[in-house]
């Protein structure tokens, strides 16, 4: 991994909570950015709550807070983790929110399987105009007591998942609690699945030496111990030109260990799992991808290193 350049995009520090897991959390480009302009950004507000804003990009510099609109607010004022962190634009053009349980420990608020709440939970939101509407094909639609924003539940704290668009399958890394972390690949089209939490973490039974009924949950396809780690970052299914012996292979990593490890996907497995050796470069909050489908690294010192071929 090499390091590269940073530059200065955008500044919201006076809008943003930070401290702990609050932050500014993600971003993601409009489909049609090259002509609107348009980037939302994920983070936790003046009052602690996750919002999502969208701004607009002036082409010549300027003005660019000014420009921004409240898109989304989930209430998150019991407890300062938790707070999720990524939005992704699907395939289909959506937008996607990934969003923690709330906070606390065991899931304290009851989010993860309580359908009448947006926190822990996979949202998808029609973002082509302002208001967002709900998909009609949303899995929740017109149910009662059930909010027609989510994709997917039973997620403890989806900090960062993304899509494959060779493949289309979606990947979800969810941060576990005390025992387990895990990723989850699935069709990207397939809707309203049950991750779990807090029921199970990863492949276990949640509080640990309960019973549990795997009935209706999504199981992931891999899942780790503490020994190997402490807090998963999920990353990208590489699709770049520089690399291509490692085309197909999902890259993640953990904050705490800091390694860097791949799969495959064949079938319904997780093969070819190669952990890379690569030199600590520090404890790793993110993955990114650029326009011609290169992998980037980002760390909690401050380094963007982008995987290049030793």
């Amino acid at each position: 991994m090499h390091g590269v350049p940073q530059a200065l995009v955008l500044d919201i520090a006076a809008r943003v909570s930070s401290g702990g897991e609050r932050g500014m959390l993600s971003l993601a480009f409009d489909p049609q950015f090259a002509t609107n302009g348009n980037v939302f950004v994920y983070f936790t507000d003046a009052n602690f709550d996750i919002a999502i804003e969208r701004f607009t990009l002036p082409v010549t510099g300027g003005g660019t807070e000014s420009t921004a609109v409240r898109v989304l607010t989930v209430p998150h004022r019991a407890f300062p983790n938790h707070n999720g962190g990524q939005l992704q634009f699907g395939l289909d053009g959506m937008l996607y929110v990934g969003t923690g349980d709330g906070g606390g420990g065991g899931d304290s608020l009851g989010s993860g399987q309580n359908l009448d709440t947006l926190l822990g939970k996979i949202l998808r939101i029609d973002v082509s105009s302002l208001p967002y509407k709900v998909p009609a094909d949303n899995p929740f639609v017109g149910q009662p007591g059930k909010r027609p924003e989510i994709w997917a539940f039973g997620v403890r704290n989806p900090w960062r998942f993304s899509f494959d668009g060779a493949t289309r399958s979606l990947y979800i890394a969810d941060v576990g609690q005390g025992n387990r972390e895990e990723v989850n690949v699935v069709a990207a089209s397939v809707a309203g699945l049950n991750y779990g939490w807090n029921l199970w973490e990863g492949t276990s039974c949640y509080p640990s030496g309960t019973s549990c009924n795997p009935e209706g949950i999504t199981m992931p396809l891999i899942d780790y111990d503490h020994g190997d780690g402490c807090s998963i970052t999920g990353g990208y299914v590489y699709r770049g030109s520089a690399l291509p012996e490692v085309a197909g292979r999902y890259f993640y990593s953990d904050f705490c260990s800091g390694w860097l490890r791949s799969f495959l996907v064949t079938g319904a497995a997780a093969t070819e799992r190669i952990d890379w050796g690569v030199t600590p470069v520090g404890n790793i909050q993110s993955f990114g991808v650029d326009s011609r489908k290169e992998l980037y690294v980002l760390t909690s010192s401050g380094g963007v290193y982008s995987l290049v071929r030793q």
